[in-house]
């Protein structure tokens, strides 16, 4: 009999985002008891990203979820553009691709996750704790068997599992206790302050990015009726560029983005507007041990450029699934067991690496007018072209189209569900 302060399963998931609540949900529907630790009570995240792209949709829709998660608002966006004094210099047009997935879907990520959390609840095989923070890895023999859990005002509760897994985002506490280094790389040089405005009726459509002297506006619809708006920024310089005040940053930003110079003048009304995205690349220094699996940005970390973070995250999932259910059905969560995923993985987060950095220069970077004319030119010769056309697929889909194993489903929703409640915790 297990004591009241313990719970026990075959998979620990640490971190309720997309990686770890899309894992959770193809593990349950394999048979797997699954707990999920999540420190957060209300699952927002208002400024994560929110871009999907059509390898995560696809993901989603193998999930079943996808319509769903829509259905509790969502954009389609057909593009992604590029402009440079009111002038078009690059238009990718998604809708190219296969349908059902011939766009990009701004899905802000309580929606998204929301949906997932539902879908896992359906299951039989989840305990659900949330608001708690993993505070220590327990060790078993050389091997990590599980993980300590804290919530303030409760006792602690003991997770034992043969298989932790570290889905809890690029500051991840499931490295950190593991000893693992994120492997952090300042690559893009840059930074992002996002904020986003009321603009009924001025739908854009698409992934637009203004153009400057100065830098870059990244600019996309969201739900509902909002745009989504990135001023991008050298590296660091947000204080110095916040103790100007809010009357220039408007200023600034106006003149970067005519069209919705009206929009930021409005509605732009101070600096606790504006949240920092803190824009670094890192590729963590081990992805599996023994009992021990990071997935999602725990295990690398992308810029915003290419909108490739849940996209990988879901991919990253999907790929992970099959090798957990090997090792709770063999009973066998060594390294050796594991690394199939890793090996699989890590070439492709290096390559989606390689392509933000040279998409970062051309689209993001300062530029003389000779440099410009250049990146008009080479723009406009990709639009049209097929080489186009296959680049726009490969940032579709990426490297590794991941799909999900279908075929190790034993349950479903209609399968009678049971989500354990933990001391200190009510029932979910």
């Amino acid at each position: 009999m297990n004591r009241a302060d313990e719970v026990r399963a075959d998979v620990c998931v640490v971190g309720a985002g997309p990686a770890g609540l899309a894992l959770t949900l193809m593990l349950l529907r394999s048979g797997v008891r699954v707990a999920l630790v999540e420190r957060s009570t209300a699952l927002r995240r208002d400024f994560h990203g929110e871009i999907l792209q059509p390898g995560g949709q696809r993901v989603l829709d193998e999930l079943g979820v996808l319509d769903a998660a829509r259905g509790r608002g969502a954009r389609e966006l057909g593009a992604f553009q590029v402009v440079q004094d009111r002038r078009v210099l690059l238009d990718v047009d998604y809708r190219c691709l296969p349908a059902p997935y011939d766009h990009l879907l701004a899905l802000p990520q309580r929606h998204l996750l929301d949906e997932l959390l539902d879908a896992c609840r359906a299951l039989p095989g989840l305990t659900l704790l949330q608001g708690y923070r993993a505070g220590a890895l327990v060790r078993e023999g050389g091997r990590v068997a599980g993980v300590v859990a804290h919530r303030r005002g409760v006792a602690s509760t003991t997770v034992r599992a043969r298989v932790v897994v570290g889905a809890d985002g690029r500051y991840s506490q499931i490295r950190m206790l593991a000893g693992i280094g994120a492997g952090r790389r300042e690559a893009f040089d840059q930074d992002v302050a996002w904020f986003s405005l009321p603009a009924a009726g001025r739908a854009i459509g698409a992934v637009r990015i203004h153009r400057t002297e100065g830098g870059a506006v990244l600019v996309h619809d969201t739900h509902p009726d909002r745009l989504r708006v990135g001023w991008t920024l050298e590296h660091r310089t947000w204080n110095r560029v916040a103790a100007r005040g809010i009357a220039e940053v408007r200023a600034e930003l106006a003149t970067a983005v005519p069209p919705l110079a009206d929009l930021i003048h409005d509605h732009l009304r101070s600096l606790k507007d504006v949240h920092l995205l803190d824009v670094f690349a890192a590729q963590a220094g081990e992805w599996v041990r023994e009992g021990l699996m990071l997935v999602g940005d725990s295990a690398h970390t992308h810029g915003p450029i290419g909108a490739q973070g849940i996209n990988l995250a879901l991919q990253d999932a999907a790929a992970a699934h099959p090798v957990l259910v090997e090792a709770v059905r063999a009973g066998d969560a060594s390294r050796e067991r594991l690394l199939p995923y890793e090996r699989r993985r890590r070439p492709v987060a290096a390559a989606v690496h390689r392509m933000q950095r040279v998409q970062a220069k051309a689209l993001l970077g300062r530029s003389g007018p000779l440099t410009a004319r250049v990146r008009a030119r080479a723009a406009s010769w990709v639009s049209g072209s097929a080489v186009g056309a296959r680049i726009t697929r490969r940032i579709a889909y990426g490297p590794d189209a991941a799909r999900v194993r279908e075929d190790l489903f034993t349950a479903s929703a209609e399968t009678p569900a049971g989500t354990a409640t933990v001391p200190g915790r009510p029932a979910g």
